[in-house]
């Protein structure tokens, strides 16, 4: 799910969080840099995948929640993004990275250090 409230500006770095382009590699992870914002798109240009340093346009997106115990749906229009100054062990698997920060002070469990 989209943040509530989202706060970007040019040269901020987003992921994407839905598939939205399959065959130009707009898919669930992919990392962006913010161009330009509009009212209705996202000016990118692509930092991962196989569509690396190609010019996008994110749009906003409908989004339906239904609850059983309402008469109605929600619906509201959100861009699918998010910052992504850093991310998840689940989201990077896989990834190829030049530079990697790894905080080893803190940990879940005693004992516990995963790199």
């Amino acid at each position: 799910m989209p943040v509530h409230c989202l706060k970007l500006k040019i040269g901020a770095v987003i992921m994407l969080l839905r598939n939205l382009d399959l065959k130009a590699g707009l898919c669930n992870g992919t990392r962006l840099i913010v161009r330009a914002l509009q009212n209705n798109y996202i000016d990118g240009q692509v930092l991962t995948g196989v569509s690396v340093g190609k010019r996008v346009f994110v749009p906003r997106v409908q989004l339906t929640q239904s609850d059983s115990n309402l008469p109605f749906t929600l619906k509201r229009r959100q861009f699918p993004v998010r910052l992504a100054y850093s991310m998840t062990i689940n989201k990077s698997q896989g990834q190829t990275f030049d530079k990697v920060v790894c905080e080893l002070l803190l940990c879940c469990f005693h004992g516990f250090k995963v790199v």
